[in-house]
Order: C-alpha cells, then sequence, then structure tokens
C-alpha cells in the first residue's frame, strides 16, 4: 500500500486548557492503523523543525474569530486546534474541514463507498464487526506511531508530514491511531473509517484531508487448531479470501494477484491489485499483525489480520472522479450526480475551464521542502490551485540551489479573471518569500 511504500514503505473538552487536552485524549476514544491508499503519503523529507520555520510559522499567524466544532460528540474550539505553540503547525483551512466527515453522507461518492464496503463485511461476517466511522481525529503521538511499531526516527513523524497540535497531539495521518485502544478494550472484529490528514504535495490525486478504512480480525487458537495450519498461515490464508470477496463486492468479476511485500507492523505483508481498465491498481495493503502489538494489549495467544485502503482512490476509480478536490464541492453539479446505494455511477464532467499557469523561481534556504510551499500556496488559493510541480532546478558554482515552480491555477465551477490570478500570485510570492526563507528571482 502506498502509505507504506515510503520506507514504512495514523471526550475531552479544548474550550479548557491544553492540559485538560492531554490528559483527556488518553481517556476519551480517539481511535488509528497505519495502512493507507492516498497517493505517496510519507515524504521524504527532513524529521527537522529548524528554528527559523517554527519562528516564521509562529509570526504568520492570523487572528480568526474563534469557533467551536464538534467531533464525535465533543465540542472542540478553534484556539485549541490553531494554536500560538512552537510546535502547532494546523492552518485554519485544515482547521475548516474538521467535521465536516464526507464519509458520513450517504448520498456523497464516499459515504456511498463506504456503505458498500460495510454492507459487504454485514452480509458475509453477519454480527461479526463492529464499526467505528465517527472518532475523534485528535489523538496522541503515542496512538499515531508508537502504538503500531512507526519507529522514532521515521520521517512520518515530522513537521514536514504530520499536522501537530501540540509536541504530544497530532490529527490522526491514519485510521491505525485507534487499533491499540479498541484492541485494548477487547474488540476482536472491527472496522475503522475516517478522515485523516497529511501535509502533501498538490496535484488532481492529492489533498490534505482524505479518508480510510481499516479492518482488524483477531484468531484464538482454538480457530486454527485442528485446521493442520499455524496461526499466522491460517490468518493469512483467511485474510485473502476476505479481501478477494470484498474486491469482487466492488469493482464485479475483475483479474487479481497478491502481491508480497513489507510493512513493520506486519509480517507476512501483501498488497492486492486488480485489473482494471487495462491496467493494474493497487486497492489495498494488509497483512498479518505484528506479535508485539497484540502482546501489547493483552492478547499473548492469539494472531490477527488487518488491512487498510483510502476511499479517495477507489472512489475515483469506481465513479470516474478526475480531480480530488471535487469531493469537498458543494456545487449541485456534482452533488446531484449521486444517490445513496448508487455504486459506481460515472461522473458526468460539468467544467471545461482552462488552467492558468504562473512559474514561481528563488533560490532555497536550507530548510525549504516541499511541503512548506505547498502548505503556503494552499493557504492564499485554497482549492483554485489544482499543482504545483517543480519544472527545474539547478545548483551554481557557490553551492545555492535554485528551484523553479510552475502553478496551475483552476476553479471547477467559474473561470479564473487574469486580475484574480495575478492577485493570487502576487500574495503567493509574498508569503513564499516571508514564510520560507527564499529569495526569489
Amino acid at each position: 500500500m502506498a502509505a507504506y511504500r515510503a520506507s514504512m514503505a495514523s471526550s475531552f473538552s479544548l474550550v479548557h486548557s491544553a492540559t485538560l487536552l492531554k490528559n483527556s485524549i488518553f481517556l476519551r476514544r480517539s481511535r488509528v492503523l497505519a495502512f493507507s491508499l492516498h497517493l505517496s503519503p510519507f515524504s521524504t523529507s527532513s524529521a527537522t523543525l529548524s528554528s527559523d520555520v517554527l519562528h516564521a510559522h509562529k509570526k504568520s499567524r492570523q487572528p480568526v474569530a474563534a469557533t467551536l466544532l464538534e467531533l464525535g460528540g465533543v465540542k472542540v474550539g478553534r484556539d485549541e486546534i490553531v494554536k500560538d505553540d512552537p510546535t502547532n503547525n494546523v492552518p485554519d483551512s485544515i482547521f475548516s474541514k474538521l467535521g465536516l466527515q464526507l464519509h458520513r453522507r450517504n448520498n456523497h461518492p464516499l459515504g456511498i463507498l463506504k456503505n458498500a464496503i460495510f454492507d459487504y463485511f454485514d452480509t458475509t461476517y453477519p454480527s461479526k464487526f463492529t464499526k467505528f466511522d465517527d472518532l475523534c481525529p485528535i489523538v496522541s503521538v503515542k496512538a499515531n506511531f508508537d502504538d503500531v511499531l512507526v519507529p522514532a526516527d521515521h520521517v512520518s513523524r515530522s513537521y514536514n508530514d504530520t499536522y501537530y497540535i501540540d509536541s504530544q497531539t497530532v490529527l490522526r495521518c491514519h485510521t491505525s491511531a485507534h487499533q491499540a485502544e479498541l484492541l485494548g478494550e477487547g474488540h476482536t472484529h472491527f472496522l475503522v473509517m475516517g478522515d485523516v490528514y497529511r501535509r502533501d504535495s498538490i496535484d488532481a490525486t492529492h489533498y490534505p484531508v482524505f479518508h480510510q478504512m481499516e479492518g482488524v480480525r483477531v484468531f484464538n487458537p482454538a480457530d486454527w487448531e485442528g485446521s493442520g495450519k499455524d496461526g499466522t498461515q491460517f490468518a493469512a490464508e483467511d485474510l485473502k479470501k476476505c479481501l478477494e470477496g470484498l474486491a469482487q463486492h466492488l469493482f464485479g468479476g475483475v483479474e487479481m494477484r497478491w502481491i508480497d511485500t513489507y510493512f513493520p507492523f506486519t509480517n507476512p505483508s501483501f498488497e492486492l491489485e486488480i485489473y482494471f481498465q487495462e491496467q493494474w491498481l493497487e486497492v489495498l495493503g494488509c497483512g498479518v499483525m505484528e506479535q508485539d502489538i497484540l502482546q501489547r494489549n493483552g492478547r499473548t495467544n492469539n494472531v490477527a489480520w488487518a488491512f487498510g485502503l483510502g476511499l479517495e482512490r477507489l472512489a475515483m476509480v469506481l465513479f470516474d472522479i478526475p480531480d480530488i478536490r471535487l469531493f469537498w464541492t458543494t456545487d449541485e453539479r456534482f452533488t446531484s450526480q449521486f444517490s445513496k446505494g448508487q455504486l459506481g455511477v460515472k461522473f458526468k464532467p460539468f467544467s471545461k475551464f482552462p488552467p492558468c499557469y504562473k512559474d514561481m523561481s528563488f533560490w532555497i534556504s536550507d530548510s525549504f521542502t516541499e511541503n512548506n510551499l505547498c502548505e503556503v500556496v494552499r493557504g492564499i488559493a485554497g482549492d483554485l490551485v489544482e499543482e504545483v510541480k517543480l519544472i527545474d532546478n539547478f545548483t551554481n558554482k557557490k553551492g545555492m540551489t535554485s528551484h523553479c515552480y510552475r502553478i496551475a491555477y483552476r476553479s471547477m465551477e467559474r473561470s479564473l479573471t487574469d486580475e484574480e490570478i495575478n492577485d493570487l500570485q502576487w500574495k503567493v510570492r509574498e508569503q513564499v518569500e516571508t514564510k520560507l526563507k527564499v529569495v526569489l528571482r
């Protein structure tokens, strides 16, 4: 799965104090697994957070009227998510996405897909799997990383890749962040669905908020004794049978294949690919859970399997949706095309508006990362930015490196005016120079 490819290859009242927030996270259900299908979710950038970046980030905070959200039945204040804390890197654009829960809307492509997967498990395993789709996305660093065996020096922990509320609290990077808690509470068959958050690049398949589903099934010795197989072999075969059935349920009669891979939290580990529209498509990652995770949660004599998938990628294929930004639009020309229970209805494009391209060149500093650039651009242009692409780079004789990025602006709902684009580009240039400590050319 793509989440693992990058060297692996996820009620409390926040309107009180920061201390209460930290203490409450371990008492309330803020559930994470690290199996994701988001494209290149973990970047390879440095995990170091420089003092220059922290200082620029702190200075860039703009006062916004306080707001409240309800997450998993809990009231959450903006000032507890977007905080004046040197380790906080959550912008208002991300705060505005919290609580929208596209996956819980029955007439939305993501909700339709989620319900189809739930229906498969309800039919194949009646009354077996407990389903969670409203867990709070605010989780501890321990739940998001440590509990699923993410190494302490892994790049996914960096400020450049993850949205930190403070040094011990993050917006979940994957639905795996709830795995340990659910196992510890005694759940043996469960599905977790939710919105997840990662600082990422900008193009038609990447967005800083997306949606994941994971599944876990735990076996007792009595389940495999007498089968002639050990627990690991038994669980692996059951896992493949389950997921082959799911693929057939979603895509119909398709050819599929299993690819051996490596994840730190499962052994053995696999990826499932299907042959769809004349190409092999990776649809999920899975494996037999590492014994260390089970033992930490009181399951010494058990084995378990786990899988994870990203809904956006599957929905883009099943519904022929060409741009990930469309999932967030409220335009009726998009929303009216989908109905509850109608899996695989093909999206009919309604926008033919052309993109507008603007190039920007600058000498980079040691602390520069592309994810930080994309955060700045998104902060100014929002969903009007379609792509940020590196088109040229060189290093001169003095050792200075220059990057040239091409920014594509396009609205899916209207034509953008030259004046509007020029104004956005000017603001982007100004903020890039100020926040990222680069020298424009």
